[in-house]
């Protein structure tokens, strides 16, 4: 699968409980379509006793979201926006805007 959202990316998310909500990408998991998001489909853990929990806990901890309820934020007006990549002379990969031609770093 080939996934377009990269680590370290802003992002809004496009569906879900948390529609609306821009954040930075943490991970990406490319073989399950997903990406974990800073602050973004948050669930409460329940956790035994350790030594750092010495009576257990309950935590908060964000769970992967499929990648295809994220979009890019353009750098220039901060709304989500579509993207194409373009093949340089070189070999490289750009991703630009689709509608400015920014480059999407």
């Amino acid at each position: 699968m080939s996934l377009r959202i990269r680590k370290g990316d802003k992002v809004v998310v496009l569906a879900g409980r948390d529609k609306g909500k821009t954040a930075k990408v943490l991970h990406v998991y490319p073989d399950k379509g997903r990406a974990l998001v800073e602050g973004v489909n948050m669930v409460k853990k329940h956790v035994r006793k350790s030594q750092q929990h010495p009576q257990g806990a309950l935590i908060s901890k964000e769970l992967p979201i499929h990648i295809s309820n994220l979009s890019l934020i353009n750098p220039g007006t901060s709304k989500a926006t579509r993207f194409k990549t373009l093949v340089a002379g070189d070999g490289s990969k750009q991703r630009l805007t689709a509608k400015t031609k920014a480059v999407i770093s």
